[in-house]
C-alpha cells in the first residue's frame, strides 16, 4: 500500500499550547560537537534538523524558537561544521546537524562531517525523530535521498519539512508535493505526514512546534 503522505493537520488548541509553551520557555545553546565523545548525555527526548545548505534551516530554527539568531543563518554554504545542541527547557534537545550538499568545502572536511553524521544517527538512542528539510521550490534532490537512505539504514524515523513555502508560485504547490510524495514512498523510515512551512510568514510553525512537544 502506498502511503499518501498528507500534510499534517493543524494541532488542536491543547497540543498547540503545549508546543508554544515548550518553545517559549528557555532555549539555550548547549555545545557544538565534533566527535561522538562530545555528545551530551542521552537523558531527554531529542529531535534533529537536517537539510542541504541554503535550505533555510537556520531561519526555521530561529522561527520555531522565536529567537532571531539562536541558529546562525549564513549565505556561505557549509558554515555549520558541528553538530549543535540546544536545550528546550529540561525536556528536549534540539539538534542542528551540519548542512550537506555544498560543493565548496574541502573533501576531507566533508568526509569527516559525513562520518560523524552517520555515527550520530546510528548511535543516539534518545533520538525521537529527524526532520529533513526540503526547499519547496525544488523538491527532493539526489543529495536529499542520500540522507534519507542513511536514516533508513539507521532505523531513524524522519519527517519531511518543506521550507520557503511562501516562495512557491501559484499552482506549483501540488506539483512539488506530488514529487515529494513519490520520492518518500521509497523510504521505509519516512513518517507518513508532511509539514509545509514558511519562516517568513509563520506557516506551519505552530504545527512543527506541537510535533516536537509531543515527542517524549
Amino acid at each position: 500500500m502506498t502511503l499518501p503522505f498528507p500534510l499534517t493537520e493543524a494541532p488542536d488548541e491543547e497540543t498547540s499550547e503545549q508546543g508554544r509553551k515548550l518553545f517559549a520557555g528557555p532555549v539555550d545553546f548547549l555545545k557544538g560537537v565534533v566527535a561522538m565523545s562530545g555528545l551530551p548525555a542521552a537523558d531527554r527526548a531529542e529531535v534533529c534538523f537536517a537539510g542541504r545548505s541554503n535550505v533555510g534551516k537556520s531561519s526555521l530554527i530561529n522561527a520555531l524558537t522565536g529567537r532571531k539568531a539562536i541558529a546562525r543563518a549564513s549565505n556561505t554554504p557549509g558554515r555549520t561544521q558541528e553538530i549543535n545542541f540546544f536545550t528546550l527547557g529540561e525536556s528536549h534537545y534540539l539538534v542542528d546537524l551540519p548542512g550537506y550538499g555544498f560543493a565548496n568545502a574541502p573533501l576531507p572536511k566533508v568526509e569527516a562531517w559525513q562520518r560523524l553524521l552517520k555515527q550520530y544517527l546510528s548511535g543516539r538512542p534518545n533520538l525521537r525523530r529527524a526532520f529533513v528539510l526540503i526547499d519547496a521550490r525544488h523538491g527532493i534532490k539526489a543529495v536529499d535521498e542520500e540522507i534519507m537512505s542513511l536514516l533508513d539504514s539507521s532505523a531513524v524515523t524522519f519527517q519531511c519539512v518543506l521550507t520557503k513555502a511562501d516562495k512557491l508560485k501559484a499552482g506549483e504547490r501540488e506539483k512539488v508535493l506530488d514529487q515529494v510524495r513519490g520520492k518518500l514512498a521509497k523510504h521505509p523510515a519516512a513518517f507518513p505526514e508532511l509539514v509545509l512551512t514558511s519562516s517568513e510568514k509563520g506557516e506551519g510553525i505552530a504545527t512543527l512546534r506541537a510535533i516536537v512537544a509531543t515527542l517524549e
